[in-house]
């Protein structure tokens, strides 16, 4: 796969400035390909005669209210939305909140039923970021993880070439609770097996304290310590768009056979 290292924009630097501050096991997987992580690590190997890219790349996210918005909050407002603004993508939005790798919201669809009523009948896009597990809370780190599995290999079965990355769950507070830290092991295991990027929030502190105090979750965090504020979405986006570009997809170009 053709994986690009981006320069960082000026928009995303002047964010993060203003912001940040003071996937089996042994065995056949559609997915299980050593190119994700080589290509990380090692970097692309772009022809010199390659065609310079004149659209956009064409980005989805599949995820829970984080990434849709809660109610009173649109798409177009969520960390989703403003992640494909800092980096230039097309973006196209799926999920529904209160839903998870296993988790439905009064019967409804899961997250693999939700990528094939929103997402998977569409073109192939270049990059696809699942990103959930905090409605996933209460279920065991494997049972989450077996079902991120199945979702992950029939995305890699639709779209052949396009890159996956992992996101794991987003918590309103610097004290995530043991039940979501054994949801985001599980799914952090699956990805170290399976060879896709893995983005940790909870690892990398991307939340502090709560909303109380003692952190960046006042400023971020809603009282009802769970959902990002209009602030909180754009700091979200700052540091996924730092995590994308560290791990070269900033710019990703789907590997076409």
């Amino acid at each position: 796969m053709y994986l690009r290292r981006a320069r960082r924009g000026a928009a995303l630097t002047l964010c993060l400035a203003l912001l940040v501050g003071p996937w089996a096991v042994a065995g056949c997987s559609a997915v299980a390909n050593p190119v994700h992580s080589s290509a990380v690590a090692d970097g692309p190997s772009q022809s010199a005669s390659a065609a310079p890219r004149t659209t956009p790349p064409v980005v989805m996210f599949l995820g829970d209210s984080y990434t849709v918005g809660e109610v009173g909050v649109m798409e177009e407002e969520t960390y989703a939305a403003a992640t494909a603004r800092l980096l230039g993508w097309q973006v196209i939005i799926g999920g529904r909140g209160g839903t998870g790798f296993v988790k439905t919201t009064n019967g409804e669809d899961d997250f693999l039923g939700m990528f094939e009523l929103q997402l998977g009948w569409r073109p192939a896009p270049d990059l696809l970021i699942v990103s959930g597990g905090h409605n996933d809370r209460r279920l065991s780190g494997p049972q989450v993880a077996a079902a991120a599995r199945t979702l992950l290999d029939r995305a890699a079965q639709r779209w052949p070439g396009t890159h996956l990355v992992l996101m794991g769950p987003l918590w309103g507070s610097g004290s995530p609770t043991p039940q979501v830290l054994g949801v985001r092991d599980g799914l952090k295991g699956l990805a170290g097996r399976l060879g896709v990027p893995f983005v940790d929030p909870i690892a990398e502190r991307w939340i502090t304290g709560t909303p109380l105090g003692g952190g960046n979750a006042a400023r971020y965090i809603k009282p009802d310590g769970t959902h990002p504020t209009e602030a909180g979405h754009r700091y979200l986006a700052t540091r996924l768009a730092a995590a994308i570009e560290s791990l070269g997809l900033a710019e990703p170009v789907r590997d076409t056979p």
